[in-house]
């Protein structure tokens, strides 16, 4: 229950502001409504639903500072990974991310951020798992589904796309001449931009609304 509802309020499938009734939720889900208040305590915690007074349970928006704290963490553990996957790349996972650029070039040249999106994600994922650092790599994919919701708003802004894209290029190329100085310098430059790029688009629209 509580895997589901977190990744449905992630994702906007459940958006901000709905109710959420447990019984209504209870029979949806097929469960009963012990574990429902359980999954609800949970996504308490973790931010994603309040209690209103005389409405119940809320999901709440996500703030800047929910957002800035989401990317600090995650980038802050990947900058970890960063000399262990220059120590243990292959020539096979060179091989491997060369070919996600190139499927990726057909997407970025086309403009189809929908389809582009998922598959720059799965660059990094596929990037930061050479690491093989297996507890880093758990508390990372617990991030997973917020960034991944993240990133779409960041990588929607033209003049950042093409940045980024060249960018990932030159990550692989770092990778391959095991230059770890320049590999972290471009990753904290990439990580960060991505970070502020999502940022100003979030305040933007904040600001519309406004």
């Amino acid at each position: 229950a509580y895997d589901t509802l977190k990744k449905a309020i992630i994702t906007g499938e459940i958006p901000a502001g709905t109710r959420i009734v447990e019984t209504d939720y209870a029979d949806r889900m097929h469960i009963s409504r012990t574990p429902l208040r359980e999954a609800l305590r949970k996504l308490e915690r973790d931010g994603l639903v309040e209690y209103v007074l005389r409405r119940g349970v809320v999901v709440r928006a996500f703030t800047i500072a929910d957002v800035e704290e989401i990317y600090t963490i995650r980038n802050a553990l990947e900058m970890l990974t960063l000399p262990a996957i220059i120590e243990n790349a292959t020539e096979q996972d060179i091989a491997d991310l060369r070919e996600m650029l190139r499927q990726m070039d057909e997407f970025h040249q086309r403009g189809e951020i929908d389809k582009l999106s998922p598959r720059a994600r799965e660059f990094h994922d596929r990037m930061t798992h050479i690491c093989g650092m297996k507890r880093v790599l758990r508390v990372i994919e617990s991030q997973d589904e917020y960034i991944r919701r993240f990133s779409a708003v960041s990588i929607a802004k033209e003049n950042r796309r093409h940045a980024a894209h060249a960018e990932h290029y030159m990550l692989v190329d770092y990778i391959e001449q095991r230059d770890l100085e320049s590999f972290e310098k471009l990753m904290r430059k990439h990580i960060e931009r991505s970070k502020e790029t999502c940022l100003m688009a979030l305040k933007e629209s904040k600001l519309k609304k406004e």
